[in-house]
């Protein structure tokens, strides 16, 4: 990092005379830095984007005459992990041009602010999202609002799968449809309202059913992540389970997000695991026998289904930029008539999975089970 400067949604501020707090108030973002020879509140100030590393260091030893050079490069180096600061000198991407930098700004200082990984010029995420393909299966009520963010976000390529037209009962909740689309195929109006919402991403879609993990795992090909927003068919054997197979055997990221009334979650599931099969084997080992997981239903509202669709969408994103780096396979969600109710689970890996299994003989034979 040539000139550093910490980034202005981390502006540092003192707790007392002996502390710093950097970060702003987010929790799990925030950090606290003990201080009590008030060399890292010179250092924090010394880098303000007109000073290099070396700089920073030299200026800290003027002002502490007895701190040791190596002290202070210690300390600035320790700082500079912390992920809290960005190069003033870095030069904007070649991969955006200036009016995707404009219409990203916003990504920017979001990314900017959640990423705690030192980058080179803060764009990182921005061109990961342009150079991703991620597959939108099914365009209900979490997936058109899904297909929407994703779109908006900047995702480069989007394919959107669905199977059905339009119909009357959809405009409850579906955001990328009007009472004049009734009747068309939803993949078609997709396409077209999407063009509509970035031109700067190529958005394809197709009118299909997918009937198998065979099915899913050809839409798959080529591509970086799934969205599933469908939930048909459901049961031990839908599309869920193929889903959690094709993306096993692929080696791809997904997340599934559903409604079940006012629970409203989305499932995420990381390349290397648990997966969606874990998950439902941890869940119904600790419920009645014969009670299967279920985590979609009929009863919907648009807050709840666009709600699910910004998580999954959400989610997405998080696994094409790599942000935060340490994702894990979760649940997480919320209940919109208990809020305190919030949804967040870490499962474990199943020592008897049946979907892991597959993964380990699609990688031995390098075919996937119809």
């Amino acid at each position: 990092m040539r000139l550093p400067r910490v980034k202005a949604e981390h502006r540092p501020y003192r707790l007392g005379h002996d502390r710093i707090r950097i970060g702003g108030s987010i929790y799990g973002i925030a950090g606290e830095i003990s201080d009590p020879n008030g060399h890292a509140w010179a250092a924090l100030s010394a880098m303000d984007g007109t000073r290099t590393p070396s700089d920073v260091a030299d200026h800290l030893c003027v002002l502490f005459p007895g701190l040791r050079r190596a002290h202070a490069t210690g300390v600035v180096d320790l700082l500079l992990r912390s992920g809290y600061f960005e190069d003033a000198a870095a030069p904007p991407p070649s991969d955006l041009s200036a009016a995707e930098r404009e219409r990203y700004s916003r990504n920017l200082a979001f990314f900017r602010w959640v990423d705690l990984v030192p980058r080179a010029h803060g764009w990182e995420a921005q061109v990961a999202l342009k150079r991703a393909r991620v597959l939108v299966l099914g365009l209900g009520g979490t997936g058109s609002h899904a297909a929407w963010a994703l779109a908006a976000a900047g995702v480069g390529t989007i394919h959107c799968v669905d199977r059905d037209v339009v119909e009357l009962s959809n405009l409850t909740r579906q955001a990328l449809f009007t009472e004049a689309d009734l009747g068309k195929p939803k993949a078609d109006v997709v396409v077209d309202r999407l063009g509509r919402v970035n031109s700067s991403v190529h958005v394809t879609g197709e009118t299909r059913a997918v009937e198998s993990v065979a099915d899913l795992s050809a839409l798959l090909t080529g591509f970086d992540a799934l969205a599933l927003c469908a939930d048909e068919p459901r049961g031990r054997d839908g599309i869920r389970i193929w889903a959690n197979r094709a993306c096993l055997t692929a080696g791809v990221p997904w997340a599934v997000g559903g409604y079940r009334g006012p629970l409203v979650s989305v499932g995420v599931f990381t390349a290397d695991g648990p997966c969606y099969e874990c998950l439902t084997a941890t869940i119904e080992a600790t419920t009645t026998p014969g009670v299967h997981v279920d985590l979609g239903g009929p009863g919907v509202l648009a807050p709840s289904a666009g709600i699910s669709g910004h998580l999954t969408a959400q989610a997405v994103i998080s696994m094409l930029a790599g942000i935060p780096a340490t994702l894990r396979s979760h649940v997480t969600g919320i209940n919109l008539v208990a809020p305190e109710q919030h949804v967040y689970m870490l499962h474990g890996a199943s020592p008897e999975c049946a979907g892991c299994a597959t993964r380990q003989r699609g990688n031995r034979d390098g075919g996937i089970d119809a």
